[in-house]
């Protein structure tokens, strides 16, 4: 196994949590943004569960929608990245998982492919 793989970093949030004046999700992203992560995408959830086992739906004039955040980026860098949200308010789940990246413009290399 490769000592610094890329990984697949899932935020889970609302899109009604603020830190201050500003929406978690786009200080997050404008965080991500600041440190040079590779990118990030924000996902509307249209439906899920959490550990209350209560089921939300996205509703088309709904404010308070649920939201993903992906990064795909070294695991290191990730780590790292993580550790700056622990004070962050109304962030749920956070996940790390493998990830194969076979193409995409503009990637970096992975270190431990280079033969």
């Amino acid at each position: 196994m490769k000592k610094n793989a890329r990984k697949l970093l899932r935020i889970y949030t609302d899109e009604s949590a603020y830190i201050g004046d500003r929406k978690v999700f786009e200080y997050i992203a404008s965080l991500a943004r600041d440190r040079q992560m590779a990118g990030i995408t924000v996902l509307e959830a249209l439906l899920g569960f959490g550990s209350s086992a209560q089921v939300h739906r996205r509703l088309v004039l709904e404010n308070d929608r649920a939201l993903v955040i992906e990064i795909v980026d070294f695991e290191d860098a990730l780590r790292a990245f993580v550790a700056l949200l622990d004070d962050l308010p109304d962030i749920g789940l956070v996940t790390l998982e493998a990830v194969e990246v076979i193409g995409g413009k503009g990637m970096k290399a992975d270190p431990g492919e280079q033969a």
